[in-house]
């Protein structure tokens, strides 16, 4: 059940001139985490000031872009030689300001309560695939409702304003999916 993350080998295999590009020109990796958490950044702002349906398309560009620089920065990282310990702790600190700084743009959405719990949801794959790392497990990643899908219900909630249900989805989805990578390690940890 790898949901969206199932298109992640084709989706890198479409950015390889992209990371080729980049490489000749000495971009760092850092830089393209940066660049996602700024791309999560307007999307937030696109969510929380523009009216649905009119939010849509910002909010759907600039969460594509957030996707790219997560997957170019590691990718970049190991095609030049540039993985450090270091790069792969912002690499996660990235991911989960990037989420998080999306989220909070619904709180100009709905109440506060549901983006908190949406807000804890979401980062419980992330922990749960962190510890299991931190134990000896391979990393795990997609899921019924993983960062590719958490930025797709983003841009429902900007084309239809339909902020509550989709809270309520991405709580909940966030969580079952914390639960399958957690079944999973368990499994496999235990062996």
């Amino acid at each position: 059940m790898n949901g969206l993350y199932a298109l992640k080998p084709w989706y890198a295999t479409r950015l390889a001139g992209i990371r080729g590009a980049l490489a000749r020109r000495g971009v760092s990796p850092d830089a393209l985490t940066a660049a996602g958490v700024a791309s999560a950044a307007g999307a937030a702002a696109a969510l929380a000031w523009l009216p649905a349906p009119l939010a849509a398309l910002p909010v759907a560009a600039l969460l594509a872009a957030r996707l790219a620089f997560a997957n170019l920065d590691g990718a970049l990282a190991r095609d030049t030689g540039r993985t450090t310990r270091r790069g792969a702790l912002l690499n996660e600190l990235g991911d989960r300001a990037a989420d998080l700084v999306v989220l909070a743009s619904f709180l100009a959405l709905a109440p506060l309560w549901l983006v908190g719990v949406a807000a804890l949801a979401a980062t419980l794959p992330s922990w749960v695939s962190l510890a299991g790392a931190a134990a000896g497990a391979p990393r795990l990643n997609g899921g019924p409702v993983g960062k590719t899908e958490r930025c797709l219900l983003a841009v429902v909630a900007a084309a239809t304003g339909w902020a509550v249900p989709v809270l309520i989805v991405l709580a909940v989805g966030s969580a079952l999916t914390a639960m399958v990578r957690l079944g999973r390690l368990w499994r496999e940890l235990g062996a």
